[in-house]
């Protein structure tokens, strides 16, 4: 296939739509990139703006959204609660594309990277296992394998046995994970 730009539209239904939206992008200095089958576009390898086609209308999304002024009021939380920093401008027809606007938007997110705005993702607080600790005091060995993990990696053994809420399950966890530990065998190692 020569040359097609990628365009990912899961509905199949706004090709023309999100064209005219890269040959906006395509005046600016990002550079187009496709992550996660979607067109990504990028300033110094951090994500800005991301094109999209959905059923009800096709969209830009901006990875930093929530630091635009959003002047016209066009961007939305796609998911409250959930969506820190992401924003959406959908468009329900190419009659709704404004140039002017788009640039104006995509300039404004790339001088916030350039500035460094980002929301820092919250720290997850530290899980302590009692039951454990224990365990590792009987055992010398399993404390020394225990602690050759990375933290992320650590951590995932302490909240998938600190997360069971009777004790009994806890310990059933506790006589699961322990070969793993001695074997430098990470928790979720085999979906990596």
């Amino acid at each position: 296939m020569p040359d097609k730009k990628h365009v990912w539209d899961k509905m199949n239904q706004w090709e023309e739509e999100i064209l005219i939206l890269k040959s906006i992008i395509d005046k600016t200095e990002l550079i187009e990139t496709v992550k996660w089958g979607a067109p990504v576009y990028v300033f110094n390898k951090k994500n800005i703006v991301g094109l999209g086609g959905f059923k009800d209308y096709f969209t830009i999304w901006f990875y930093n959204g929530v630091f635009l002024k959003d002047e016209k009021k066009k961007l939305i939380n796609a998911q409250e609660e959930v969506t820190k920093s992401l924003r959406q401008w959908r468009f329900k027809s190419k009659e709704e594309i404004n140039e002017k606007d788009i640039l104006e938007y995509i300039h404004e997110a790339i001088e916030n990277e350039k500035q460094g705005k980002v929301i820092k993702p919250s720290k997850k607080e530290a899980i302590i296992s009692e039951l454990l600790n224990e365990e590792m005091v009987k055992n010398p060995a399993l404390k020394e394998a225990f602690e050759k993990f990375a933290p992320y990696k650590q951590y995932e053994f302490l909240e998938y046995i600190e997360t069971a809420k009777q004790e009994k399950t806890k310990l059933s966890r506790i006589e699961k994970v322990i070969p793993m530990i001695l074997a430098n065998v990470g928790l979720n190692d085999k979906y990596r």
